[in-house]
């Protein structure tokens, strides 16, 4: 069973008698900014989890000791 044509003309009628005419225009922007923060959060998760398989692809770094690190070492 889904939703017919009644049943969401219906939902909109009682919306805008809840909400009323001067409120309504601010509820449905507040809902979209809901929805594009739900979003951007869902794409950050999912950046995220892909950066990690980034991080295992890349090359391995190797470290250089400087003569100022060894000077170093030596001298403590």
């Amino acid at each position: 069973m889904s939703i017919g044509i009644w049943q969401l003309v219906l939902i909109l009628v009682i919306v805008f008698v809840v909400f009323g005419a001067g409120k309504l225009p601010r509820v449905m922007g507040d809902v979209g900014k809901g929805v594009r923060s739900l979003r951007d959060g869902l794409k950050g998760d999912e950046e995220s989890k892909k950066e990690p398989e980034k991080l295992e692809s890349a090359t391995p770094s190797t470290s250089v000791e400087t003569d100022d690190s060894k000077h170093d070492k030596t001298s403590a």
